[in-house]
């Protein structure tokens, strides 16, 4: 049997609280209760409160032990993002994003947790097999060498039909300079 409680339009952000409700998934509800009640982190209340919720849904509505529940499902949605603007220099604006966050959490006795979701259980890791038993190509073989003759010839027809095929490198156009002329210096020789 399971319980459900949920706080929609909380004025967190849904990055900083999942990382509180990370930590309380799976635990006993009174070990996540102590948890919240003494974490720094603003986002502890709200979820302190909700979690605080589901026990008491439980309890209320199917009378079930408030001391043998657990956290079977905790997870964060995003809500609607609130969208404010902070005034700044030469009538410039910029935006600043308020976001909140839906937090649910599931409570459930003992055996909703071990039949809980699949994506709460742990999968056996499988162990990666050895490089050399992954990679099966066969081995290819090399090609025989060819004789040294046609080797030496082959370099030699190559870089004579580049020649011919290259066209005929034109000489760079000469620029001509402005020639400076010298002012001429005049001397009068006085007579005396």
């Amino acid at each position: 049997m399971e319980a459900k409680a949920q706080a929609r339009y909380v004025r967190v952000t849904p990055q900083k609280a999942r990382r509180i409700v990370n930590q309380i998934r799976g635990l006993a509800t009174a070990d996540a209760a102590a948890m919240l009640r003494f974490a720094p982190q603003a986002a502890s209340e709200p979820i302190g409160k909700v979690l605080g919720s589901a026990v008491a849904n439980a309890a209320h509505n199917f009378n079930m032990n408030p001391d043998a529940l657990f956290i079977t499902e905790a997870f964060v949605d995003d809500g609607p993002t609130m969208k404010r603007f902070r005034p700044r220099a030469q009538g410039r604006a910029f935006e600043i994003l308020k976001r909140t966050c839906h937090i649910t959490v599931v409570v459930g006795d003992a055996d909703a947790v071990a039949n809980g979701p699949e994506r709460l259980k742990r999968v056996p890791r499988v162990k990666k097999r050895p490089l050399a038993e992954r990679t099966t190509k066969p081995a290819v073989k090399k090609e025989a060498a060819k004789p040294a003759a046609k080797k030496a010839a082959a370099p030699v027809k190559k870089a004579a039909a580049k020649k011919a095929a290259a066209p005929a490198k034109k000489a760079p156009a000469k620029k001509t300079a402005a020639k400076k002329t010298a002012a001429k210096k005049t001397t009068t020789k006085k007579e005396k």
